[in-house]
């Protein structure tokens, strides 16, 4: 039975797989070009041989060799009683692929240059146990050496019954061969070690093992994004490999010392920092993520920021910008925790958003933003997070704020629809605080960008991503108190975004607790005589009119709803655009 289905909407042209009931293999078609599977056997000593000459090669997006020695021992007592062993599917390219260099201990030689290399999509782990037990290899795992010339076959076992021919560990009393030395040794050996008897049973299953017709299919020359559909329904039940993975395996190069995966930790970590270099972990924005970094050399490369066209670029090219796209992310990264006050990235309403920063600054050469560019960044900064504007269909839009950053580039006024750019005090005053809600964290973005200081010493308030994670984290601290509000005013929503302020976690722990806001406020003024000036970097702009002296929780919503809403209208319409009455 075949069954018909669609590999990706998101592949440039129609793209469609039959595949047998087995889910083993089928037929890729598009408008113009059929990509047909070639079906073949292999025998033992060809798998050997070809992974030994490194045209056999496991990419570097399979997992770990993790079988142990009782796996690969039921491996090859199935090969022995002619039991199938699965279907091995390898890609047949001349794209070099970052792949595994090392089984264990056992360095794997290089693919001869300009030769197609064989990558195995599906069937790792019984392929290197072929290889290993053949090779009789010594692999450590866990601190522990595995000997994979330590796999015997038990000559005292019958292969009429149903116990494993082939096991990891001799029976003890039992007559037993190392698989290894079947595969390796010559036949004169055995008859001279053995009885005659046993040496004709060691001859009838070494017969097997090396002739055994392992089932096999090859696809050869797919696109990348194709080759790694398959892998990606083969090997994880459907989870498709991210775009990072994927170019983690396609933009590796030798000769360039490119490694994908080093580089990204080396952006994220730093290598040299005592002698100047960067890392997006001293600057605080270690959360950005691959994908997003991944984006920024899309966006680079031709404002390519869709998966397909990010996987289409050469790898050549995408190494030549990656300096570029550093550069220019770190420029972003200055912009945002310089000019928009936004300390650390857990506060970035989309990690994303910094795609069209880089591209801003890339395209700029780095410069510093002019008075008006800065604003019209800040503007689209706001609106972005105002209106969700990421939260589906992203890699379109961050396409047209591409665009928008190439107006703004030339000191031109990106178009906003005005209902969009103007923040109600009354949706305001009832929303809810999430951690991970854009508009929360766009709400946060302005509190920080007021430098908030702490109630006790009017120090700057210190923030740090760890801190940030979640709506419990001690940096956020509701001003009326959950536990006085519960106490005093059971029927208010406490966890309301216009309760929240960005304090140290120390006074939020040891001096507020559930203290009512006219009681902890008066201490803290005891040792801050500029208590009031404390709280308008908070923007709580009067004591008396936000309801502190009463308590007055109702009073407190109103007044900071207002206050809130007005700054971001501020941000979002630095220009007055927006008229009376819209």
């Amino acid at each position: 039975m075949i069954e018909r289905r669609n590999v990706e909407s998101r592949l440039p042209k129609l793209i469609t797989v039959l595949t047998l009931s087995s889910g083993y293999w089928g037929i890729v078609m598009s408008a113009d070009h059929l990509l047909q599977p070639e079906n073949h056997t292999k025998k033992y000593e060809a798998l050997f041989v070809e992974i030994d000459s490194g045209r056999i090669k496991i990419p570097q997006f399979q997992r770990d060799f993790v079988w142990d020695k009782e796996q690969s021992a039921r491996l090859i007592d199935s090969i022995i009683k002619g039991y199938p062993v699965g279907t091995f599917i390898f890609w047949k390219t001349r794209d070099e692929l970052r792949a595994y260099r090392e089984i264990g201990n056992f360095t794997m030689p290089k693919t001869p240059k300009g030769d197609f290399a064989e990558y195995v999509l599906d069937g790792q782990q019984r392929i290197t146990s072929l290889y290993a037990i053949r090779k009789g290899l010594r692999i450590t795992r866990e601190n522990k050496i595995v000997d994979y010339k330590d796999i015997y076959i038990d000559l005292d076992q019958s292969e009429q019954s149903d116990e494993q021919i082939v096991v990891s560990e001799p029976p003890l009393g039992h007559t037993c061969v190392s698989v290894h030395s079947v595969l390796n040794e010559k036949m004169g050996f055995f008859y001279k070690n053995y009885e005659s008897d046993q040496a004709e049973v060691i001859e009838r299953y070494k017969g097997r093992l090396i002739n055994y017709d392992f089932s096999c299919i090859t696809i050869k020359d797919y696109p990348i994004d194709i080759a790694t559909e398959v892998f990606s329904r083969i090997n994880t039940g459907g989870k498709t490999l991210t775009v990072f993975e994927i170019m983690v395996a396609k933009t590796y190069d030798e000769i360039r010392d490119f490694d994908l995966v080093a580089r990204f930790e080396e952006l994220r970590d730093g290598i040299d920092e005592e002698n100047g270099g960067r890392c997006l972990r001293t600057a605080k924005f270690e959360t950005i993520p691959e994908s997003v970094v991944i984006q920024a050399v899309g966006a680079l490369s031709g404002k390519k920021l869709r998966s397909r066209d990010i996987l289409k670029i050469k790898r050549d090219a995408f190494i030549d910008t990656w300096p570029m796209m550093k550069d220019a992310l770190f420029s972003a990264v200055d912009f945002v925790r310089q000019e928009l006050r936004v300390p650390v990235s857990h506060l970035m309403p989309y990690p994303s958003m910094t795609v069209p920063l880089a591209y801003f600054f890339e395209k700029t050469g780095s410069k510093k933003p002019t008075k008006r560019q800065r604003a019209l960044i800040e503007q689209w900064f706001y609106w972005t997070a105002f209106t969700y504007r990421y939260s589906s269909g992203a890699e379109a839009k961050i396409i047209d704020d591409l665009n928008r950053m190439d107006l703004i580039a030339t000191d031109e006024s990106p178009a906003y629809p005005p209902h969009e750019i103007f923040c109600e005090t009354e949706w305001l005053k009832t929303w809810e605080f999430s951690a991970g809600d854009a508009v929360c964290k766009l709400v946060l973005c302005l509190f920080a960008f007021r430098e908030p200081k702490s109630f006790d010493t009017n120090g700057i308030v210190t923030l740090d991503n760890s801190n940030l994670k979640i709506a419990t984290s001690r940096n956020y601290h509701h001003f009326f108190p959950k536990a006085f509000l519960a106490k005093h005013k059971k029927d208010a929503i406490a966890n309301l975004m216009v309760n929240i302020t960005l304090i140290d976690g120390y006074s939020n722990k040891h001096r507020i607790r559930d203290k009512s806001p006219s009681a902890y406020i008066t201490r803290f003024a005891k040792d801050n005589p500029d208590i009031d000036e404390t709280l308008k970097s908070h923007l709580i702009m009067d004591r008396e009119k936000f309801g502190i002296n009463d308590n007055d929780y109702d009073a407190f919503v109103i007044a900071r709803a207002r206050e809130i809403a007005r700054q971001l209208t501020l941000k979002l319409d630095p220009f007055k655009t927006r008229k009376v009455g819209q």
